[in-house]
């Protein structure tokens, strides 16, 4: 099959679809990972074919931090992003999926890839690396904090559903108007459609993290994390091998694609906390881009690969995003999560329950007497032998594997559908 994956977002985002597309090549499949161009040097390293998309997500990011844990704020801002990039964007989208046989797609795609797939007469499959579009009583909407009630909890991911049709609706019609294109309809891949078979599902996250619900529909399966195998081959710049030589095992400090107006505030907290706490830290600047003088006890890297360094650390502080999220699970250390939006606060009320981490700390609460605590109780044994569990259990299962066996499942019986 000619496949065309379609995601957008910061490089949790793109990251899993690296070796799920190697593991559907390994299957004879021909994969384009279509995502936007900043991204496009990380997939080519890898052999996969890169189709870049428009807009860059550093920009819904930093609308992101603006919004914090204002769900209306948050559709606004989501919006007036894919209005302003939307004409391209569809325009990159049709040119992606112009051979393919079969489009996966993520969440800020979904009814764009759907309705490109109905037009052309082929199968699609949704992937999520956070619960969307999956109604179900056991928790909220990912932006929503716990009812404690099934029905009221049910009811958010219903609203959220509906609010996602409404918002692909009306932001479409307005690209259109904008930008002079035909009148189109639209389709949501969650519909009832006697014609169509469901739209599969895939959770690309571990049931040892989040198990699939009771009530759930047939069409969503929980694969696992899609992760690489170890990188044995990976040599550290000299910096971070001497650093990690030098002393005890460090904190690793690590938000990603978080863009904040006060990021340096946050440094401030950050390290005075480290100092109190008498621990070793690895602040991975990412797109926050702050970057002081290292010590001997502080080291500041751009980036580093998760996979290679966590397990070298004593634990991780980050804001909840979910692929580092995933990747510190992984790890089996402590996880301290430091949430700043969207979906964040969820993976860290998830972390905490799970036991592998404390309570997590909303990023405007941040200060250095509670991250100093907080530092101090997630290096108790409790939270440690919990962490080690969680990380062996993950370690042991393979989502590439699951999800490759789903996908062509599904096409299978999708050819079967339509004779």
């Amino acid at each position: 099959m000619k496949i065309t994956i379609l995601t957008y977002g910061s490089r949790g985002d793109v990251q899993p679809f690296l070796p799920l597309s190697l593991g559907l090549m390994a299957r004879g499949h021909s994969v384009t990972l279509a995502a936007p161009p900043r991204f496009q040097d990380l997939v080519e390293e890898y052999g996969i074919c890169f189709s870049p998309l428009a807009g860059d997500p550093e920009d819904l990011s930093r609308r992101f931090n603006e919004s914090g844990f204002n769900f209306i704020k948050q559709i606004r801002d989501m919006m007036s992003h894919a209005v302003e990039i939307g004409a391209e964007m569809l325009r990159k989208t049709e040119e992606a999926c112009r051979e393919a046989d079969l489009i996966l797609h993520t969440f800020a795609h979904a009814v764009g890839a759907h309705t490109l797939a109905r037009e052309k007469n082929i199968p699609d499959i949704h992937i999520q690396t956070f619960p969307m579009f999956v109604p179900t009583g056991d928790y909220p909407n990912v932006t929503m904090p716990d009812l404690k009630v099934r029905a009221l909890n049910r009811l958010t991911h219903v609203v959220s559903k509906k609010a996602a049709w409404w918002t692909s609706s009306f932001g479409f019609a307005h690209v259109r108007r904008r930008a002079g294109l035909p009148k189109r309809k639209l389709y949501f891949p969650f519909d009832d459609d006697p014609l169509r078979p469901p739209t599969p599902i895939l959770c690309a996250w571990s049931p040892s993290v989040l198990p699939a619900s009771s009530d759930w529909d047939a069409n969503i399966h929980v694969t696992g994390y899609y992760f690489f195998d170890p990188n044995a081959s990976y040599q550290p710049p000299p910096g971070l091998q001497d650093f990690l030589e030098a002393g005890s095992s460090p904190v690793c400090v690590s938000f990603g694609s978080m863009v904040n107006r006060n990021a340096d505030t946050i440094d401030q907290i950050l390290r005075a906390s480290l100092t109190r706490s008498g621990q070793r830290g690895i602040i991975l600047s990412g797109w926050g881009r702050v970057n002081q003088p290292s010590s001997k006890d502080l080291l500041y890297l751009d980036e580093a690969p998760h996979d290679w360094l966590l397990p070298r650390c004593k634990m991780v502080i980050h804001h909840g995003g979910a692929g580092t999220t995933s990747s510190g699970l992984r790890a089996g250390i402590p996880n301290i999560v430091v949430p700043f939006t969207a979906d964040q606060p969820f993976w860290g009320r998830r972390i905490h329950a799970l036991g592998a981490g404390p309570e997590p700390i909303l990023v405007q609460d941040l200060s250095v007497e509670r991250l100093t605590q907080t530092i101090a109780e997630a290096d108790a044994n409790v939270f440690r032998k919990r962490a080690q569990d969680i990380g062996q259990r993950i370690r042991s299962e393979n989502g590439v594997e699951q999800a490759v066996a789903l996908i062509e499942s599904y096409t299978s019986t999708w050819r079967n559908f339509k004779v």
